[in-house]
């Protein structure tokens, strides 16, 4: 009897000791899997100023009156957001805008854009409760930035430049345009992308 609950457990040990040891394997092959698969950031069109450039100088008129100067030295850098108010993913994301707007105010000023006819942008602006944000219908803006599809969006620094743009479709991906600055490249998905190439050749 004593013999008997001793070899059981005896095997019961080994069988944890089996599962820490396979979920430990486990564990490895997900972080492999994540980095190989790791969330895209925001995806980067090959046209428009390039990252890095300086921003167009621009002086744009606001919804609601004011001028917005774009492109100069400032105070803070720009998150440009593109919109539009037919854009069923552009208002999915409008409370992440807002969100972002808020907790980054010291550093950061995130300015609506579009193009179109005012009185529906006046309406949108309007039922959407964004008369808090600087809002610009500009189509020179969205011509010289090459704005090809929506959203869409630019992180220019307080210096006039370039620092990140890309299409965005969740928080991650806009959040990526600023890790991008951060690490300063182009992208997130370049910066993956030049990492598991260093990888593969180590």
């Amino acid at each position: 009897m004593i013999e008997t609950l001793i070899i059981s457990n005896v095997l019961a040990w080994c069988a944890v000791i089996a599962l820490v040891v396979v979920v430990l394997a486990l564990s490895r092959q997900v972080g492999i899997l994540y980095e190989r698969i790791a969330p895209m950031g925001a995806l980067m069109m090959d046209s428009g100023p390039a990252v890095g450039s300086p921003a167009p100088r621009l002086s744009l008129p606001q919804l609601g009156g004011g001028t917005l100067e774009l492109g100069a030295p400032a105070t803070h850098s720009t998150l440009l957001f593109f919109l539009s108010p037919t854009c069923p993913v552009c208002k999915k994301l409008l409370p992440i805008v807002e969100r972002i707007r808020r907790d980054e105010a010291p550093w950061l000023r995130v300015v609506l854009a579009s193009d179109g006819e005012q009185p529906e942008h006046e309406v949108f602006r309007q039922k959407a409760g964004l008369g808090h944000f600087p809002y610009v219908l500009s189509h020179e803006l969205g011509m010289t930035l090459r704005i090809a599809k929506l959203p869409y969006a630019v992180l220019i620094d307080s210096q006039g430049v370039l620092r990140a743009k890309g299409l965005v479709n969740s928080r991650e991906q806009l959040d990526s345009l600023f890790t991008a600055s951060d690490l300063q490249v182009a992208s997130v998905q370049a910066f993956i992308d030049q990492k598991l190439m260093h990888q593969e050749a180590a």
